[in-house]
């Protein structure tokens, strides 16, 4: 699975982007997706995460600090993940990674097997 994410930048706090991950090299609604960040000097953590669509049941979960604000989507004829992030605050500055998982995902963090190369949000107070 290669996965190319774009969308980063620099913006103001309060001000929004829309993050997206093309994927490709496997059947993209079997996948779980889902984005990780990394700030500087910090761990990477767990963002948001979708589960694969080709079921009944579609799930999406958010880490705490982003929820109410950021919104994961699929489009599947597209083989794209979105990442919508709103009122964005300096703390949302990191780079930012697309990633997939082969397994089932029902919320919280996931195991990716799969990580893109990373786009870099930036938000300036």
């Amino acid at each position: 699975v290669q996965l190319q994410a774009s969308g980063g930048g620099l913006v103001q706090a309060g001000d929004s982007l829309r993050l997206s991950c093309a994927a490709s090299g496997r059947i993209f609604s079997s996948l779980t997706m889902g984005w990780f960040r990394q700030a500087p000097g910090k761990e990477r953590e767990f963002v948001a995460a979708i589960s694969r669509s080709d079921r009944s049941d579609v799930y999406t979960d958010y880490t705490e600090s982003v929820k109410g604000r950021f919104t994961i989507s699929r489009d599947n004829a597209k083989n794209t993940v979105y990442l919508q992030m709103n009122s964005l605050k300096p703390e949302d500055t990191a780079i930012y990674y697309c990633v997939a998982s082969i397994f089932g995902y029902s919320g919280g963090s996931i195991v990716p097997q799969y990580w893109g190369q990373g786009t870099q949000v930036t938000v300036s107070s």
